[in-house]
């Protein structure tokens, strides 16, 4: 009989969490503060997803010439300073997610998070959230030398927690999810409700989900890479 999977890797923005009104916040006080206008709330849901730089790239880009690459950096700096000062007060878990992820927890498996986000956000908005205990191990956007959709993000992530590849499942919300799974050797799932600017059913997952609540039942039927 085959094993079961036992350790479920998550995307955060998106998949487990609605942070694109804090987000959404930041942006808007950067471009403002450098002259632009501010952009609507579900324009910033799509520039979500390879991290503060690009999304900023985005913004700026949406909003008029696009940004010099010698004022990025102290640009993100000062989004990331707006993103801590708000303690992420508009983020938001997506419906039954920290239910379900207790459960899964309690059923005994390890959990943990591979997201282009920086380290210490993320462990701020699990703090804040109070989530970070169930959780083995972060990977963020600046853990490792490469990030999603190098593959090399996720199997960092899965070292962190002691988990192996053949028994690992990714679950995400967007293109960059749905690669590192696939580049990793990894079964990926996909939620509906995310930030994605693919439609969901084209990102090729393994399965999707339009519930965080379906992941309980979704992750029996998922045989581990190399048993079937």
């Amino acid at each position: 009989m085959p094993a079961r999977p036992d350790a479920l890797v998550f995307d955060l923005d998106g998949t487990l969490f609605d942070t694109a009104p804090d987000l959404h916040r930041c942006m808007n006080a950067v471009l403002v503060e450098q002259g632009r206008r501010s952009v609507p709330l579900e324009d910033v849901r799509h520039m979500v997803g390879d991290g503060a730089a690009k999304m900023l790239e985005r913004g700026f880009a949406a909003t008029g010439a696009p940004l010099e690459p010698a004022r990025l950096q102290p640009l993100v700096q000062r989004f990331l300073h707006h993103y801590h000062e708000g303690r992420h007060a508009l983020t938001r878990p997506f419906p039954g997610v920290a239910d379900t992820l207790i459960g899964l927890a309690a059923d005994g498996f390890r959990l943990a998070i591979c997201t282009n986000k920086p380290y210490a956000p993320t462990m701020e908005i699990l703090e804040v959230l109070q989530l970070d205990h169930l959780f083995h191990a972060v990977g963020g956007g600046d853990s490792f030398p490469v990030r999603k959709p190098d593959p090399g993000h996720l199997l960092g992530t899965l070292k962190l927690m002691g988990a192996r590849r053949e028994t690992a499942v990714m679950i995400g919300d967007s293109s960059n999810d749905v690669a590192v799974a696939r580049a990793a050797g990894v079964p990926v799932i996909a939620v509906s409700y995310g930030y994605t600017t693919v439609p969901v059913d084209q990102l090729g997952a393994d399965h999707v989900i339009d519930s965080f609540a379906e992941l309980t039942a979704i992750v029996a039927q998922i045989v581990p890479v190399g048993q079937d």
